[in-house]
């Protein structure tokens, strides 16, 4: 991460944030409502002709302290406590409004969702580059829209949490820059998925709401006040005035919140652009992307009447502004690029940059020169390390520490790697994964046993469940996803959520429901069956309240903790090491007690005791972590694994699985070593 950050100090400091606009909101609304009873007063004095203190000598103005003395005190209570009923019930009505997150932000902007079996070739590019990054940073892969009306340069991402943010970019975004460009951009957007930024973005749309709402008051009075005066009523005037005394006080409200969302969001767009730099290794990319901006007729102009309240959302400056500069939400163009290039050159670049039709993706979905399948050996290598028996693994140099510092990490290499990953699926099983009934049966498929009659024996518990309609499309998978190594199971998963996702509630119980019952049909569920159903259940299970970033301790979570590392120590223990197993387990377990801090802890030498519903709500409980301490248990997991210094392919795979399960998005871990070294 960007100045040494990791992502769950980037957490930590996305909370700090949030608790200082609630504090500095909190004083705008305390001036709002001071404002608004000013107003009422000055209402009051001018409708009460008969006003004048009594100890005002005549002919006299009366001072400002005898004029609030004969304003009745409950003016000034009833005032507030309206101004705060309007305010407030506008903020939490907006931010009910935004309880789906990013669907129900792309639904202001008017954004169309991108069909996963799209041909249209811009949106097939785009899809493919969102993957790319999605799978390179471990974050689920992210529902992408399109706003199809704006000619702008823009985009935005939005949701509470990173495994459920979606990303969005204009139309001009789209038909203007090239691959290159396009992904400079689309790693910005990926900077503030990981960085924490989209709640805290949320949380200031609904903020914001309330504050408008008494300066829209304002002018929709005005507006009923000049429709009245052709019918000659006399209280026309002051019905005008006193609207436009609420449109001056709601706008007095939004000065400050705009200075206080201007000065935030600027500092966090140059985090995000140097993100995009270190996550794509092309400064070129953003640069070209931003210099695009400068040379488009509509720039990165939004024209959607959504623009002012998502001002602060977007890639580029979206609204122009009077007090430019002031109330900018980012920072100028010029000095965005010179801080991600200091060597780049307008002209010659323009001159040398390819068109945005030149960098379409193949029609089969692979990235743009990326290797096709079994080239480099990629694809072949990676099979064969998932069905080797052997996996003794390969030495792991990282200490736990720097292990747990790679959640949610940007590097340019793990792009290279997801590309010639998704280049290596078998074109059938990748365009499956673009249907419904596919992606459901690559899921369905990812758990079914590679012996023959175990296999047979799950899809007659898959029908007999009353699933018949999966059967087929798990069979049609299985032909695929038996030969691939554990490598591409979490890709398997991320590529088809989406359409899930967006799927009926139905098609999810029903895919839920054929999980389990293949999961169960031998009776025996292993750690990775259980691990990828709890993955896609917890990922499809409707949210019942906005995400948060949470705050329990460790300490409070003690008893769950324990269960989830006796479950990745035992899954990490070689079965077949009979004679030193029961002091390999004890060994990895203490190595994850002591990171934790679970001092005194005696631990178990069997994990038969624990069960499956146990392990998964000890898992629900744990996402509650505030985030520094989840990083201790990241930490105590690692070091669990790689007790004896080595670390194997499903090891390496389980921790993903269960970095996703804990919202701690963990990057391909083995791509950068020798695979012949993985088996040795």
């Amino acid at each position: 991460m960007t100045e040494n950050r990791t992502f769950f100090e980037q957490q930590r400091l996305a909370r700090r944030n949030s608790r200082t606009m609630v504090i500095l909101f909190a004083l705008a609304v305390v001036a709002v409502v001071l404002a608004v009873d000013v107003v009422l007063a000055a209402g009051w004095l001018w409708g009460t002709s008969e006003f004048r203190a009594p100890y005002v000598p005549r002919g006299q103005a009366p001072s400002i302290a005898a004029m609030l003395k004969a304003v009745p005190p409950s003016l000034f209570v009833w005032g507030a406590l309206g101004t705060l009923a309007v305010v407030l019930g506008a903020s939490f009505a907006k931010v009910a409004a935004l309880r789906e997150g990013g669907d129900a932000i792309a639904r202001i902007a008017g954004a169309r969702l991108v069909a996963s079996n799209t041909r249209d070739a811009l949106e097939r590019r785009l899809l493919n580059v969102v993957e790319e990054m999605a799978i390179a940073s471990g974050v689920r892969v992210p529902k992408v829209y399109i706003m199809d009306g704006e000619a702008g340069i823009n985009a935005f991402a939005a949701g509470y949490d990173v495994s459920n943010a979606v990303v969005a970019v204009t139309r001009g975004t789209l038909e203007t820059l090239n691959r290159d460009e396009l992904q400079g951009v689309i790693g910005h957007e990926f900077s503030h998925i990981l960085n924490g930024d989209m709640w805290l973005n949320i949380k200031l749309l609904g903020t914001l709401a309330g504050i408008v709402f008494i300066g829209a008051l304002g002018g929709f009075v005005m507006r009923s006040a000049g429709e009245t005066r052709g019918r000659r009523d006399s209280g026309a005037g002051g019905l005008f005035a006193l609207g436009l005394a609420l449109f001056v006080v709601g706008y007095t409200g939004l000065f400050f919140a705009r200075l206080i969302k201007a000065a935030v969001s600027r500092e966090r767009e140059f985090l995000a652009d140097a993100s995009s730099v270190q996550f794509t290794r092309n400064p070129d990319g953003i640069a070209g992307a931003l210099d695009q901006i400068r040379s488009a007729p509509s720039g990165a102009l939004i024209s959607g009447h959504f623009a002012e309240e998502m001002s602060h959302m977007f890639f580029g400056q979206g609204i122009k502004l009077r007090l430019g500069g002031l109330f900018d939400t980012h920072p100028p163009l010029d000095e965005r690029i010179r801080r991600v290039n200091p060597r780049f050159q307008p002209s010659a670049y323009r001159k040398a940059r390819p068109p945005a039709s030149s960098a379409g993706a193949p029609e089969g979905g692979a990235a743009a020169g990326a290797p096709e399948k079994g080239a480099a050996g990629f694809s072949d290598t990676a099979n064969q390390q998932g069905r080797r028996a052997g996996d003794l693994g390969t030495a792991w140099g990282r200490s736990a520490g720097a292990s747990a510092g790679l959640v949610g990490t940007l590097d340019a290499g793990k792009v290279d790697y997801a590309a010639r990953l998704l280049a290596s699926l078998p074109p059938a099983l990748r365009e499956s994964l673009r249907e419904l009934d596919g992606a459901r049966g690559a899921l369905i498929a990812l758990l079914l046993a590679p012996a023959e009659d175990v296999m047979q024996q799950q899809i007659q518990a898959l029908e007999a469940a009353g699933r018949h309609a999966l059967a087929e499309p798990a069979r049609a998978a299985a032909a695929h996803t038996r030969s691939l190594g554990p490598a591409f199971h979490l890709l398997v998963i991320d590529l088809a959520l989406p359409v899930i996702k967006g799927a009926a509630d139905a098609a999810k119980t029903e895919l839920i429901a054929a999980l389990e019952a293949v999961a169960y049909a031998d009776r025996r569920v292993s750690l990775h069956e259980f691990v990828v159903l709890t993955l896609v259940r917890e990922q499809l299970a409707p949210k019942t309240k906005p995400g948060g970033i949470s705050s329990r301790k460790l300490a409070d979570l003690q008893a769950e903790a324990q269960t989830v590392l006796v479950l990745i120590a035992h899954a990490g223990t070689r079965a077949d090491a009979t004679g030193a197993r029961q002091e390999d387990l004890q060994a990895a377990l203490r190595a994850g007690a002591k990171e934790m801090g679970l001092a005194g802890w005696a631990a178990p030498t069997q994990a038969a005791g624990l069960s499956l519903e146990a392990a998964r709500a000890a898992l629900e409980a744990l996402k509650q972590l505030a985030p520094l301490q989840k990083a201790l248990l990241i930490k105590g997991l690692f070091a669990a694994v790689t007790a004896d210094g080595r670390i194997r392919i499903a090891e390496a795979e389980l921790m993903r699985l269960v970095g996703a399960v804990l919202d701690c998005p963990l990057p391909p871990l083995l791509q950068e070593l020798d695979p012949t070294t993985l088996d040795a």
